[in-house]
């Protein structure tokens, strides 16, 4: 391989990009619709050459990635369909379903590369080529969605390209068994946070202290509400047999805690949260995931003029970089006043070690 071509230099494309820069021998180029991005990644060095027509970026590229949103996906295979792509091009996608996106591929007889379902679990609050970063996927997992036809030498020259540039585990899996697998873990609990934060609005359209004590808890627990609409839009119509089958699911699930309170059934209540604390106790820590993970505190300071300047001038004077800062107007179960978040988890340990040692009370997630 000697070429490989990223369409898409935002987050994952320019993560992709620069790893594959800084890891491998290839020659990197990037396509994208925004000039800016393309300016940004390669004064960056993300990319070795940007490209705004598509035809120059692909031209005898060995690899395409195709890092675009889910909905996109099918309009650039159209287009590569069009063009003459080198003989044995392997072309893959980084999009969080697979079944349509594989089968939309293995119908188009035009194309002339191979294509490979693809998925890079791991992500970040940040956006775009500035956020890109060559660690982002090391040790999270990427699933490869190859067809019982995909040729087996292409399957391990990207696996191989992919483990060398990326550092994260290489998964093999049946596109429908990815997707539903995603479906669960990262789909149904975006609709149902959703669902939860439309709820409250609702019920704060007539009484505003559902938003003014929906601080803390609340908010920690619906933060992936706040993602794009138009993009959870496409997710999950591209997912929809999956979507379907896991809403179907939940509501089995509501109906039984519901009738359990309607009935005042003690035991099967009690039974409903001890399995969901022992599930959660083990799940696996440190391991990055598909959904974005968040580093930050909560920090007990008292209610004096100035505390908030100093515990920011105290991060920063241990070179200690504070992403966000705010101010936690309800107490609901811990002492914590302020959330501290940071952009990773070495941040947010020095973080925590610093202001312990300075005296304060400190506070993660996880604890009790």
């Amino acid at each position: 391989m000697k070429k490989a071509a990223v369409l898409g230099i935002g987050l994952i494309g320019g993560s992709l990009a620069l790893c594959l820069k800084e890891r491998t021998r290839l020659e990197v180029h990037g396509f994208d619709a925004s000039k800016e991005s393309l300016t940004l990644a390669k004064a960056a060095g993300v990319i070795h050459e940007g490209h705004m027509r598509l035809e120059s970026a692909v031209e005898d590229a060995d690899v395409i990635f195709l890092a675009v949103p889910v909905g996109s996906t099918p309009r650039l295979l159209n287009r590569l369909a069009t063009l003459p792509l080198k003989r044995g091009c392997i072309i893959t996608d980084v999009g969080s379903t697979k079944g349509e996106i594989v089968r939309y591929a293995e119908g188009l007889d035009n194309l002339r590369g191979i294509f490979i379902g693809g998925h890079p679990m791991a992500g970040s609050h940040r956006s775009g080529v500035q956020a890109a970063q060559s660690l982002l996927f090391e040790n999270a997992y990427y699933v490869l969605t190859p067809l019982p036809e995909t040729p087996l030498p292409e399957v391990q020259r990207l696996s191989r390209l992919l483990e060398r540039a990326t550092r994260a585990r290489l998964v093999i899996m049946n596109p429908e068994h990815h997707d539903r697998v995603v479906g669960a873990i990262s789909h149904l609990p975006h609709i149902v946070a959703a669902s939860l934060v439309n709820q409250v609005a609702d019920y704060n359209a007539s009484n505003e202290w559902f938003h003014r004590l929906a601080a803390g808890g609340f908010r920690d627990l619906t933060r992936v509400a706040a993602s794009h609409p138009v993009m959870w839009r496409d997710i999950l119509l591209s997912n929809r047999e999956s979507v379907l089958a896991l809403l179907e699911d939940w509501t089995r699930e509501m109906e039984g805690i519901r009738r359990a309170v309607k009935d005042g059934d003690a035991q099967a209540i009690e039974a409903f949260f001890h399995k969901a604390k022992e599930s959660r106790e083990g799940l696996p820590e440190g391991r990055k995931g598909v959904l974005p993970p968040v580093y930050e505190c909560t920090v007990d300071v008292p209610d004096t003029p100035g505390e908030i300047a100093r515990v920011a001038h105290l991060l920063g004077e241990k070179g200690i970089n504070l992403r966000n800062i705010g101010v936690m107007e309800n107490r609901e179960d811990r002492a914590g006043v302020l959330r501290l978040v940071f952009d990773n988890e070495e941040e947010l340990k020095k973080a925590v070690f610093c202001l312990k040692e300075t005296g304060y009370r400190v506070f993660e997630p996880d604890e009790d």
